[in-house]
């Protein structure tokens, strides 16, 4: 069977963003000056076939582990799809 998931990455709590500290002055500087905070990240889809959901989520698990994510720079969530 195949399952769906979506995997949100993002960076680490405290490393620099340079791409949202760019963007928020651009903002501010657009006259949005509520904007205190702007962080990227990505969003990665992926679709699977596995005998089982567990055995899906474990091999999206390992992907993110191996290559999606860069363990020392970032954290990922994952999410399945219906």
């Amino acid at each position: 069977m195949t399952y769906s998931f979506t995997i949100s990455i993002a960076r680490k709590a405290g490393l620099s963003d340079p791409e949202g500290t760019t963007t928020k002055k651009a903002l501010n500087d657009l006259g949005f000056d509520g904007v205190t905070h702007v962080s990227y990240g990505r969003t990665i889809s992926v679709d699977v076939t596995a005998a089982t959901p567990q055995e899906a989520r474990s091999n999206i698990e390992a992907m993110c582990e191996k290559l999606l994510a860069n363990p020392v720079m970032e954290t990922y969530t994952i999410e399945a799809l219906a």
